[in-house]
């Protein structure tokens, strides 16, 4: 496994993405929504690898929702940075990486598809987030 490294400018969020592919492998892609599109967001995941997401103040992680409101947009509070998204519709928790927050950005592709989810129901946002993202380990330090 290949494991990825990164997290906010201040340490506060940290993520490891381990997946079986090679960082050049990843697909890359960019939501069309205003919220992605205004953070500059990539994503990247992979159904069979693993996202580990650990917070070290818990009362610094701000949970943002906003549309459907079945995903939790993980945000620092102290310094601002959008690291990652999981959903709370799966029956497991499943999100995906903002790549920007990757320590080694050399090695990823530079191109990121873009995507538009506009019109989808929570039904089949769920649905393809099964298919598609990564299975979540979060760790969040008591207050």
């Amino acid at each position: 496994m290949n494991v990825l490294h990164g997290g906010c400018h201040c340490g506060n969020v940290r993520v490891e993405l381990a997946t079986a592919r090679s960082p050049g492998e990843l697909s890359l892609r960019t939501c069309q929504c205003t919220f992605c599109q205004k953070h500059g967001a990539r994503y990247a995941s992979d159904p069979g690898g693993r996202l580990t997401i650990t917070v070290a103040d818990a009362a610094l992680l701000h949970r943002y929702r906003f549309a459907l409101g079945v995903t939790d947009f993980l945000i620092c509070r102290a310094c601002g940075v959008y690291v990652a998204a999981t959903t709370t519709e799966a029956p497991e928790l499943l999100g995906v990486v903002n790549v920007n927050v990757l320590d080694d950005q050399v090695t990823l592709p530079r191109t990121a598809e873009p995507m538009v989810f506009d019109g989808e129901s929570v039904e089949g946002r769920t649905a393809r987030r099964v298919r598609g993202w990564t299975p979540v380990r979060m760790s969040v330090a008591p207050r």
